[in-house]
């Protein structure tokens, strides 16, 4: 019988590391042992942290067996790793800002639950966000049940930069706004595979946001506000990632990163309750968003 897995020390886990992984959860220790086995598995950076915030309704994921082997496999391999509870639940950004506040980390790689990142992923996105020198890089993710569903009609909104990215102001309504359809299902996958990189070849393309896997250079994301709107719109929200990376791309420009190495899961959400888009709100507000 599995041994309870310690939580750690959050004092003694904030040190001035390169990065660290974000990991917000509720309901899904299924999901959340497959995100860490993915994270277990990454070669470089070496010394990357995880904390994981679990809001679930009755015990932690990682009173769980395999969520528990999961942590410990990552502390074995030399990653320190913290587990928090977050409650009462206060909204998806109020989670995130929790998140991000238990890290002192030159990065921050904000990964949802339900995401398996491929061995090497992490490392790409390391090495693209120090050589692009914008605000945030992402790994949209795929969905693989959708592989044979190709829609090429949605392929035209992929844009790649030349040069490192620069601030943009996007808004709904615009073309740099409708970058995001290529981003559901596979469209991304089926891009990537015209593409013909080389193995270790990488590109950085337009978005408008990107959700599930977006490393942030922790600097410029507190300097654009990160999640501190979070008293501003409630606790029945959703679009918090939006809303910031909007802010950030406005500052200090952003980019997706292909091959993407992120895989979603695919299985259906706990956060039901989702009647306001936070990034609207804040889109209406001059003094909460520039």
């Amino acid at each position: 019988m599995s041994r309870p897995v310690e939580q750690g020390n959050a004092v003694e886990f904030r040190t001035a590391r390169r990065l660290d992984v974000l990991i917000p959860t509720r309901n899904r220790a299924a999901e959340l042992a497959v995100t860490l086995s993915g994270l277990a598995a990454q070669s470089g950076p070496a010394d990357f942290g995880v904390v994981v915030s679990d809001q679930s309704d009755g015990e932690p994921g990682w009173s769980v067996p395999a969520v528990a082997t999961m942590v410990r496999v990552l502390r074995h391999r030399g990653h320190p790793v913290l587990l928090t509870r977050r409650l009462p639940r206060r909204g998806l950004a109020e989670h995130r800002a929790f998140l991000l506040g238990q890290s002192l980390a030159r990065y921050v790689l904000c990964v949802d639950d339900d995401v398996w990142l491929e061995p090497g992923a992490v490392d790409r996105m390391m090495t693209a966000i120090t050589e692009l020198g914008c605000g945030f890089v992402g790994n949209a993710v795929h969905g693989l049940s959708y592989l044979t569903d190709r829609r090429p009609e949605v392929h035209g909104h992929y844009a790649e930069w030349d040069g490192p990215p620069v601030p943009e102001r996007i808004r709904p309504g615009t073309p740099a706004w409708e970058r995001a359809r290529i981003h559901p299902a596979a469209n991304l996958l089926h891009i990537t595979e015209r593409l013909r990189l080389a193995p270790d070849e990488w590109r950085a393309y337009k978005v408008s946001w990107i959700g599930g896997c977006v490393l942030y250079d922790r600097a410029k994301l507190v300097d654009a506000g990160a999640f501190d709107f979070w008293p501003e719109v409630g606790d029945r929200h959703q679009g918090e990632d939006v809303a910031a990376q909007l802010a950030v791309l406005e500052r200090y420009g952003g980019a997706g990163i292909v091959p993407s190495g992120a895989y979603h899961l695919e299985t259906p959400t706990t956060v039901t309750d989702r009647d306001v888009e936070a990034w609207e709100i804040l889109l209406n507000n001059p003094v909460s968003f520039g």
